[in-house]
């Protein structure tokens, strides 16, 4: 089919957006219940005003609208793969899964949500309807028992499905929460009371933040026990790289939460925190980037196998450290046609045996772009110090990057090989996300080549922690095969590593711009480098380390 390399692709990319949705609902009604007290409505209460109430009813609604829109359009492309594959499309034995029925309730209950929030919307205050969303919002954590890996596993199944909604639902309540506070933040140049509230949501949201953390980690522990089960699996299969990966950005957004929930005990102990409004709406705007990265990884792990189920092509820890291990880079390659002669199909998915060729080009594209990416970090550290204004010229770097990703990533399709353009990149996922990298790498020379360069580009400035972001996310989100072999998962596992690190690139280099508005009082004292710098600096260290890893990467084809 010419559009199934496309349709599976979205079909991953959506199970994120899915996540994101569904946490600003019900992240949306625990906020409502527990940091607005809207059924405080008393005299000496402590109820949000109406105004801050109305910016909480907004959110629910557009999560609302998302989910349903993307649930909905997960459905269609289900039966799209399904028919593809087979060949037909069997509608009833299709409208008869469970995964189908769970995804139709998920819809109808969003589309309450929607009529729901309507009604808010008009009447903030409205107790019906209030109490009528917290109803629907128990089948709506209930029907994500039967989305998970739980429900098709023979033993420990019910344990498995409660556990796993239940990690959910904590997991909603952190971001959702989160979402909240940006927002409020947001809204209060448009709605002074929301500026009142500010330090009060901050205060508040600290002790939720932390028991939803504590059950996040209480029911995380014992599923990734049973689902990935050694230390070979945590490191040598693609669902143990991801769970690994989910760990340390949620480390990376904890460290915020920290330094929020630090800045929120100041202002109630001395009534003032410069930090509370100076730093701690920029560190959410970063724990945000980490946590939409959290809810990808998550969505990625349902479309993998767990560890447990796959040990035959489990990697070793040694194996994989192998691939991460320093070698001199390859900087000659075999021409295009010893590669065309000896391959018998990169984009076949099942008995390809790749050629000697097909890996030395392979190493050889990788080590090249990883030469490419750390000679620019090295200029943009030197851009740090001041004293050399030339090297703020770094970003030209990203637009030859991507000319050479260009031409030489997917080597059967156009330019150089006979497949066509459009039928190699919506007819494979693999060639669509590398289609996309190739993009992301010019967009990200050019922008930010007149970002850094142009001082009235100042938007432009942002587009960077941006993509570089979403990069990240692809990454996170990639997969080189639907069957995970050994070879595909070494690959794979360096391309987890990437994702990681894009989004650290991302949140440092926000943090940097961020914090660079903020008032100089803020900042702590004064110094050689206060703490944008120091973020922005730690981004292009994660760059760096980024380019080591394609400068030292061999293709583990065999």
């Amino acid at each position: 089919m010419f559009i199934q390399g496309l349709a599976n692709f979205i079909d991953d990319f959506l199970g994120g957006l899915m996540l994101i949705s569904y946490a600003l609902i019900v992240g949306s009604l625990i906020w409502a219940g527990w940091i607005l007290r809207i059924w405080d409505r008393s005299a000496a209460g402590n109820g949000a005003p109406e105004p801050v109430v109305a910016v909480c009813v907004r959110l629910l609604k557009g999560g609302a609208i998302t989910l349903a829109a993307m649930q909905g359009t997960k459905l269609l492309i289900k039966g799209m793969l399904l028919a593809a594959t087979l060949g037909d499309f069997p509608l009833e034995a299709y409208f008869g899964t469970v995964q189908f029925i769970a995804g139709l309730l998920r819809l109808v209950l969003s589309c309450g949500f929607i009529y729901l929030a309507g009604r808010l919307s008009a009447s903030p205050y409205d107790r019906s309807a209030w109490n009528t969303a917290a109803f629907l919002t128990v089948p709506l954590v209930i029907s994500g028992a039967w989305l998970v890996h739980g429900v098709g596993r023979f033993e420990h199944r019910e344990q498995l499905m409660l556990m796993t909604v239940i990690h959910q639902l904590a997991a909603a309540v952190w971001f959702g929460g989160v979402a909240q506070l940006l927002f409020l933040w947001h809204s209060r140049r448009a709605e002074q009371a929301a500026h009142k509230f500010w330090p009060l949501a901050i205060t508040r949201f600290g002790w939720l933040g932390a028991a939803s953390v504590l059950l996040l980690v209480s029911t995380g522990l014992p599923l990734a026990v049973e689902y990935i089960g050694s230390l070979d699996g945590l490191f040598g299969t693609g669902y143990g790289s991801l769970v690994a990966t989910k760990v340390a950005l949620m480390g990376g957004a904890l460290y915020f939460a920290y330094r929020n929930h630090k800045a929120g005990k100041e202002w109630k102990k001395r009534g003032a925190s410069a930090d509370l409004t100076g730093k701690v709406p920029y560190f959410i705007e970063a724990e945000t980037f980490v946590l939409v990265s959290v809810l990808f990884v998550a969505a990625t792990l349902s479309s993998q196998p767990p560890s447990v189920d796959i040990k035959d092509t489990t990697a070793t820890v040694s194996e994989v450290a192998y691939m991460f291990s320093p070698r001199l880079p390859k900087v000659s390659s075999p021409t295009h046609e010893q590669l065309l002669a000896g391959e018998a199909g990169r984009v076949a998915v099942v008995d390809k045996v790749p050629s000697v060729a097909a890996t030395e080009w392979s190493d050889y594209n990788h080590n090249i772009s990883g030469i490419f990416l750390t000679g620019m970090c090295l200029v943009a550290m030197l851009s740090y110090t001041g004293r050399f204004r030339w090297a703020r010229y770094w970003p030209v770097g990203f637009i030859g990057l991507s000319i050479f990703l260009f031409f030489r990533s997917d080597a059967e399709t156009w330019p150089l090989g006979p497949i066509g353009f459009w039928e190699s990149t919506f007819g494979n996922g693999e060639v669509f996300q590398h289609r996309i990298a190739t993009l992301l790498a010019f967009l990200l020379g050019v922008l930010e080549l007149r970002a850094r360069t142009r001082p009235d580009a100042h938007r432009l400035r942002y587009m960077f922690p941006v993509l570089s972001a979403f990069g990240g996310i692809l990454l996170l989100t990639h997969s080189h095969a639907e069957f995970e072999l050994k070879s595909e998962y070494l690959i794979q596992s360096t391309h987890t590593a990437m994702g990681l690190l894009a989004v650290v690139v991302a949140s440092g280099r926000w943090l940097e711009l961020r914090l660079a508005t903020a008032p100089v009082s803020s900042q702590g004292a004064a110094g050689r480098f206060d703490t944008g710098q120091v973020a922005g600096f730690l981004s292009i260290l994660a760059m760096f380390v980024i380019g080591n890893f394609l400068m030292f990467y061999r293709e583990p084809l065999y």
